[in-house]
């Protein structure tokens, strides 16, 4: 089997609200082989950059697009495809979104490797640890505590019994935080995880442990990226000054970045996003780095990259929950034909079709293509 085209496809809603929603819009990733099979992947970044870093000309030997880098190459040849591409991207990549724009190449590979052998991605990476995983709520904080509310309700009504609050309103001011994650904590009782996302806005590691301290009465699961990713210094103080867990990774890529959060920060939850941190073949070894720390994917943005997620949960032993984006817009729910639901129970099934286990919505891709926009 060789691979004959990679497309990067850009869809994105009529308008762009500029608030701390990805899923506005995406570029799809399709490979194609002259078997016949189609591998799906996604990015979270900039659709933009990752369509010209995927489709760029070659320049000299380690100055190529990647789609001019695997073409004719073995889709099967999962690690070894992904250092070609890490390294034929060496002059604008090695970080950032050349490693975004690898990560959906990269699991499109997998797609089309779980696809050819008739099996689902987990069984390739790991074999199943569970068939279910508890999901929570992921969705962004309102200002207004009435609307914390009524989101608890809807949800809670919809099976979950777990939820994020993430940026919109948060890190305004101490007081604003402990207002809203208090209102949060109060209407869903003690029974209920309850998650605080901060969007890097805190500032700086005083900040950060002056408001962990805050928010320690509302007994949080834990608190997510409250510092800036290069923070690294921050992120080491926070740590060992507060009991809370603190969770970050989504925003970095390679196992050299991982292993600073990890080992040098120590970080409580690491974070990977299957569309942004290098893809499967990268977030599959973070247990070589620390085998007992629990890893929960971010996971913010369409059904391709959910299914990724749930396959890699699938097959990693500390992976105890999922998060399942809940802004309403039609990337979110409407790019693959079968979504995922929320069982009575709080639980999302595991894919067991082979590869990712989706089909995509053509139609719906024709719809929301950039160039109609």
């Amino acid at each position: 089997m060789k691979i004959t085209d990679v497309e990067a496809i850009i869809l994105k809603q009529p308008q762009i609200e500029l608030i701390g929603d990805g899923t506005q819009d995406t570029v799809v990733v399709k490979v194609y082989t002259d078997e016949g099979i189609v591998g799906y992947g996604e990015v979270d970044s900039s659709p933009y950059v990752v369509k010209a870093i995927i489709d760029a000309p070659a320049s000299h030997m380690v100055c190529m697009g990647l789609k001019e880098a695997i073409i004719g190459e073995d889709p099967l040849d999962t690690e070894r495809l992904w250092n070609k591409m890490y390294h034929m991207s060496y002059y604008y990549g090695r970080r950032g979104v050349a490693i975004h724009a690898v990560s959906g190449v990269d699991m499109a590979l997998w797609d089309i490797k779980g696809k050819m052998l008739g099996l689902p991605v987990y069984k390739l990476i790991g074999g199943a640890f569970r068939d279910k995983v508890k999901a929570y709520c992921s969705i962004l904080m309102p200002d207004d505590e009435g609307e914390v509310r009524e989101i608890i309700d809807k949800y809670t009504e919809q099976g979950f019994r777990a939820f994020k609050f993430g940026w919109g309103a948060l890190g305004k001011s101490l007081r604003d935080d402990v207002r809203l994650v208090g209102a949060a904590r109060k209407h869903l009782g003690d029974d209920k995880d309850l998650m605080v996302d901060i969007g890097m806005v805190w500032g700086d590691a005083k900040t950060a442990i002056q408001r962990c301290e805050a928010l320690s009465e509302f007994s949080p699961y834990w608190v997510e990226e409250p510092l800036w990713p290069d923070d690294l210094d921050g992120y080491r103080r926070l740590c060992i000054s507060t009991d809370i867990k603190i969770a970050a990774g989504e925003e970095v890529g390679t196992l050299y970045e991982f292993k600073e959060l990890i080992e040098g920060c120590g970080i409580d939850v690491v974070q990977p996003d299957m569309s942004r941190c290098g893809g499967l073949t990268i977030a599959r070894k973070l247990t070589d780095i620390n085998p007992n720390i629990p890893i929960i994917p971010h996971n913010f943005k369409s059904g391709i990259l959910m299914a990724a997620s749930l396959q890699f949960i699938a097959a990693m032993k500390n992976a105890e929950y999922l998060e399942f984006c809940c802004q309403e817009t039609a990337i979110s729910k409407n790019l693959v034909l079968v979504g995922f639901k929320v069982d009575k129970d709080g639980y999302v099934d595991i894919p067991q079709k082979p590869g990712l286990g989706i089909e995509l919505n053509e139609e719906f891709i024709l719809n929301y293509l950039w160039e109609n926009k």
